[in-house]
């Protein structure tokens, strides 16, 4: 009896696979009981410490000096959650947190919703409530008041509502209202030791996930059954704010997916498009497999996607603008005949995004962007082909810059017969 190493990699269950992807396997893992071996691999890092949370206020504030800005208003999302650890949702109530240039930060919020704000707010005491027949904006314009800040630029996070900055500018009529993007980009887009390996470790519950459903697909099964068995998986692994794509068959040709009913026959692409976090840090990963043998068109289009990340990989260099490491994934594609530019067949997207906090953040690898590549910052790798009607092939893995050039937080597979790939080492 012939056997592929592709057979043999399936057959051999997660147990095998993950060997490779985390460098040991438990003592309870059994080929026979692949569940067993999915436990928690969170548990040895730790959440953003309250020192450095301070470090980015104080940077911020710093940046605002430079600036000439007075404040920064955030609303709840990623950049709150960044400088405070706040981790609340948005509604008609009004949550804000303010930033000035000097001095201690303030919240306000509902009285009712203290308690709770308090539990995650990590640095800082300055809570000042609202009933609910109040104006939050009046709490906002009395700690600038509080603050001798009654003129000059108020910032606001690029996310924050109309009606909120309509409600703070009504109240603060002398001061001018500016994009807080120098500040919250000028923070976040340079990330830490400590963020690095946060990303590693989502990374590492992704890819190791993707091993345990690899060794599970299985003809006749659909799209939203795969993407179950990727849920499942990343959450025993302990990820958080999971997310998953699975695109079977032509579906693959959509970059996002569509209505398109599909189930898994021999011979099917499946292409995965997967990540979670990890106290509050992301991981996407992507990755395309084949249900029994390949044809050699999807085993010719693999290759070619793969040949692509090394090229943007080799490509993304300290100094280096991030829109040529699109230029040069595109010129390579366009020699062999697709595309030109973003049409199809070929790579009708960027070739990356930046990573962190949010799944897509400034700055991307994308045609015209001016932005040099510096240590610290995290890109997707991601340079897929999409041929309508017929399917489509992506592999993502995530990189950091370092001071020495790009780093992989996952290295990318070699073949279709071995589609998983590794986790990289951190470089610290």
């Amino acid at each position: 009896m012939n056997i592929s190493k592709r057979d043999f990699l399936k057959a051999s269950g997660a147990s095998l696979v993950a060997l490779s992807v985390t460098g040991h396997a438990s003592e309870k893992q059994s080929s026979s009981n692949n569940d067993s071996a999915l436990t928690d691999i969170t548990g040895n890092v730790s959440p953003i410490s309250p020192t450095e949370r301070k470090t980015r206020i104080t940077k911020a504030q710093q940046l605002m000096q430079q600036l000439n800005i007075a404040a920064l208003v955030l609303e709840p999302g990623p950049a709150m959650d960044y400088f405070t650890g706040i981790k609340w949702w948005r509604s008609e109530r009004v949550t804000a947190v303010v930033i000035p240039r000097n001095g201690d930060i303030s919240v306000v919020c509902p009285f009712f919703e203290e308690p709770s704000i308090r539990e995650s707010l990590v640095i800082g005491d300055d809570v000042r409530v609202w009933q609910e027949h109040e104006s939050p904006f009046k709490l906002i314009k009395q700690i600038f008041i509080d603050r001798g800040l009654a003129k000059g630029k108020l910032a606001f996070e690029h996310s924050v509502r109309y009606f909120v900055l309509q409600g703070v500018m009504a109240e603060l009529s002398t001061m001018q209202d500016v994009s807080a993007e120098p500040i919250t980009r000028g923070c976040r887009i340079i990330k830490s030791a400590n963020e690095l390996q946060l990303m590693h470790k989502a990374n590492e519950v992704t890819l190791s996930a993707y091993a345990d459903v690899y060794s599970k697909l299985a003809i006749g099964m659909s799209g939203s059954e795969v993407k179950g068995l990727m849920h499942k998986a990343q959450s025993a692994l302990g990820g958080q704010g999971i997310w998953n794509m699975a695109l079977i068959n032509e579906a693959s040709a959509f970059p996002h997916g569509t209505k398109q009913k599909q189930t898994i026959k021999e011979g099917s692409i499946v292409l995965m498009d997967c990540g979670c976090s990890v106290h509050g840090y992301q991981s996407d990963i992507s990755r395309t497999f084949v249900v029994g043998q390949p044809s050699k068109k999807q085993e010719k289009i693999w290759n070619t996607v793969r040949q692509g990340q090394e090229i943007a990989f080799k490509t993304a260099q300290i100094g280096t603008e991030a829109g040529l490491v699109d230029d040069a994934v595109r010129q390579y594609y366009q020699n062999i005949g697709l595309g030109p530019d973003y049409k199809l067949p070929g790579l009708s997207h960027r070739t990356g995004h930046g990573i962190g906090m949010k799944g897509h953040e400034g700055v991307n690898f994308v045609h015209g962007e001016k932005e040099k590549l510096q240590a610290g910052m995290c890109f997707s790798n991601e340079p897929g082909i999409y041929i309508p009607g017929q399917f489509g092939v992506r592999l993502e893995d995530c990189l950091y810059m370092t001071d020495k050039g790009p780093r992989w937080f996952t290295t990318p597979p070699d073949s279709l017969d071995s589609p998983i790939g590794n986790l990289a080492k951190l470089d610290k």
